[in-house]
C-alpha cells in the first residue's frame, strides 16, 4: 500500500466550488463528497488544514463595485467563509472526523479565535482544522490567507482544488486550444499572469519554498491521489 507523501497539507477550496451547477449557495452533495476525500486522506494519517473562499455567498471585489465601501465588502466576504467554514465542519463531523473552526474575526459564539499554538495542537490530535475569515484584514484574499497559514503551521504543500484539472495558459472553458501545464515555477505564474494564487499568496509561497497542487476537485478520490503522489494537476514549485 502506498503511502502519503505529505504529512500535513492546507487544502484551499473556492466558494465556487462547494455551489456546483447552482450558481449560489452549497450543493450537498458536493460538500459532502468534499468531507469523505478528506476523511479518506485522515485516515491515511495526514494532518489537514482546510481554507474556504466565500464566493459562494459574497466577493469584496464585486461588492466594491456595486457601491459597498472596499473595506466593508470584504468583511462581508470573510463572514461568508465563516459559514462556509460551519458547513464544513459540520459535514465532516458527520463522517466522524473531529474538526475545530478558528476564525480571524473574533466569533465568539461560533468559533474559536485563531491561535497557532492552539491550531497545531488540534492538528496533533487528528483534528481537522478549518481556518476561516481570510487573514482578518480586508485588501487581502483567501489564497494569501492560505498561504499565511500554510507557512505558520509547517505546512508541506497548498492543495488548490478548482473545477480544471490543472493550469493553462488560457481558459480552457473558452478555448479548446489551451495548454496545460505539468510544472512551473513561480516567478513565471507571477509574469504570465496565470491566476494560480493572486501574486500575494505566490510570492509568500516562493520565499518560503511552499509548492501548489493544482487539480481538479470534481473527480472523487483526487485529494488522495495527490498525497500519494501521483501525477495529477499541475505542480508550482
Amino acid at each position: 500500500m502506498k503511502k502519503p507523501i505529505y504529512k500535513r497539507i492546507v487544502l484551499k477550496l473556492s466558494g465556487e466550488a462547494l455551489e456546483g451547477d447552482r450558481g449560489f449557495g452549497i450543493d450537498p452533495k458536493i460538500i459532502s463528497s468534499i468531507a469523505h476525500q478528506i476523511k479518506d486522506i485522515r485516515d491515511l494519517g495526514v494532518e489537514v488544514v482546510c481554507i474556504i473562499g466565500g464566493g459562494n455567498f459574497f466577493r469584496g471585489v464585486e461588492g466594491e463595485r456595486s457601491g459597498i465601501d472596499r473595506a466593508t465588502a470584504d468583511y462581508i466576504g470573510m463572514l461568508a467563509t465563516v459559514m462556509n467554514g460551519l458547513v464544513m465542519s459540520d459535514a465532516l463531523e458527520k463522517v466522524g472526523v473531529q474538526t475545530r473552526v478558528q476564525s480571524a474575526l473574533e466569533i465568539k459564539a461560533l468559533c474559536e479565535p485563531y491561535i497557532r499554538r492552539r491550531a497545531m495542537r488540534h492538528l496533533e490530535k487528528g483534528r481537522v482544522v478549518i481556518f476561516a475569515a481570510g487573514t482578518g484584514n480586508p485588501y487581502f484574499t483567501t489564497d494569501t490567507a492560505a498561504a499565511l497559514r500554510a507557512v505558520e503551521m509547517n505546512a508541506e504543500v497548498i492543495l488548490k482544488a478548482t473545477k480544471v484539472d490543472g493550469v493553462y495558459d488560457k481558459d480552457p472553458m473558452k478555448y479548446k486550444g489551451a495548454k496545460k501545464f505539468a510544472q512551473l515555477d513561480y516567478l513565471e505564474v507571477i509574469k504570465r499572469q496565470l491566476r494560480v494564487m493572486d501574486t500575494t499568496a505566490t510570492s509568500l509561497c516562493m520565499e518560503n519554498h511552499l509548492p501548489i497542487v493544482v487539480f481538479n476537485l470534481t473527480q472523487p478520490g483526487n485529494i488522495r491521489r495527490v498525497v500519494l503522489g501521483e501525477k495529477i494537476g499541475t505542480v508550482v514549485s
